[in-house]
């Protein structure tokens, strides 16, 4: 029997009116999330920020109920880049985000991307992929929040 196996991604995009130390310093410290991020029910980071910090993660699974998310750094280049890998959780996808200086603000792309396979890929990939959809659209909520704080 052939194991099936289907990648579900998603990635976006959202210029900030705010400096680029200010955007890469809010996205950098997954702590923030539950501001902009409204499945995430706790986070908690272990360690100082940079490769290798690990977040302790609670997010709103089926039915509302909690499920572990755990994160860990994998990429940390100041102003440029934060990228993360999921350590628990039944779906462990890996995310990135990246900013760039542009004319008004901070350009911030944030992408996310798993790999299903199995039964997974046939039973989760829909919710799986609203999921990312949903979190990658969250990005305007980042935004409306930089904005006003300023």
């Amino acid at each position: 029997m052939c194991a099936m196996a289907k990648r579900v991604a998603a990635a976006g995009s959202v210029v900030i009116a705010r400096p680029i130390s200010e955007v890469f310093g809010f996205f950098a410290d997954a702590e923030n999330d539950p501001m902009w991020r409204s499945g995430v029910k706790s986070i908690r980071r272990r360690g100082e920020l940079g490769v290798g910090t690990e977040y302790e993660q609670t997010v709103a699974g089926p039915g509302g109920r909690g499920v572990s998310a755990n994160v860990r750094v994998t990429a940390f280049e100041p102003e440029r880049r934060v990228a993360f890998e999921a350590t628990s959780g039944p779906v462990r996808p890996e995310g990135e985000y990246r900013f760039e200086t542009v004319d008004g603000g901070t350009r911030v792309t944030f992408s996310l991307a798993a790999q299903l396979s199995g039964l997974k890929s046939l039973v989760m990939s829909g919710p799986v992929q609203k999921t990312m959809d949903a979190e990658v659209g969250a990005l305007s909520k980042a935004k409306e929040y930089l904005e006003k704080s300023a």
